[in-house]
């Protein structure tokens, strides 16, 4: 699964966009820009991806786990996922939440070396530039590109529906 994360500073906002396999595009959510130096769902890629938990939010995406707030259809199978790593998604949100704590004291581990390239490149981005990775690695690259051959999507796009299907700029 191929994910890029984005950042629009007029806008104020960031997001995401992933591709599982050759076909599937799975859109992500658009949250507040906050600090601007590194996303939530960035941070928890990351960690995800430098600590190998496979049972995640990004490890259950890349195995099709359909959540509502990418926007998908849900599957039978995919909230299957969901259901049997319930406390497994939990946890990976607790195990982030430790992880940007220590990189934010500035501690250096495994983790915070991959949070800090991250939030470099995160921060850095130019307008129409993403970070892109492929699951499972917690090294992402700048790309010009949209993941998907398009421009990544940004306010100049308008709008799109976030978690609990909120209209919200995109």
């Amino acid at each position: 699964m191929r994910v890029a994360f984005y950042r629009d500073d007029e806008a104020r906002v960031t997001g995401w966009n992933a591709l599982r396999g050759k076909r599937t595009r799975i859109p992500g959510t658009v949250m507040a820009l906050g600090r601007g130096d590194i996303s939530h769902d960035l941070v928890q890629y990351v960690v995800e991806a430098a600590t190998g938990y496979e049972t995640g939010f990004w490890g259950l995406l890349s195995r099709g786990a359909t959540f509502k707030s990418t926007g998908r259809k849900r599957t039978q199978p995919g909230r299957a996922l969901i259901v049997e790593h319930r406390a497994d998604l939990d946890r990976a949100e607790q195990i982030a939440g430790l992880h940007i704590a220590a990189w934010r004291s500035g501690d250096r581990t495994p983790v915070s070396i991959a949070l800090e390239r991250a939030a470099e490149q995160f921060s850095g981005l130019a307008p129409g530039e993403e970070v892109v990775f492929d699951w499972p690695s917690a090294a992402g690259e700048v790309s010009r590109r949209g993941l998907l051959g398009e421009r990544p999507a940004g306010a100049a796009h308008g709008c799109r529906r976030a978690a609990g299907g909120a209209r919200s700029p995109a």
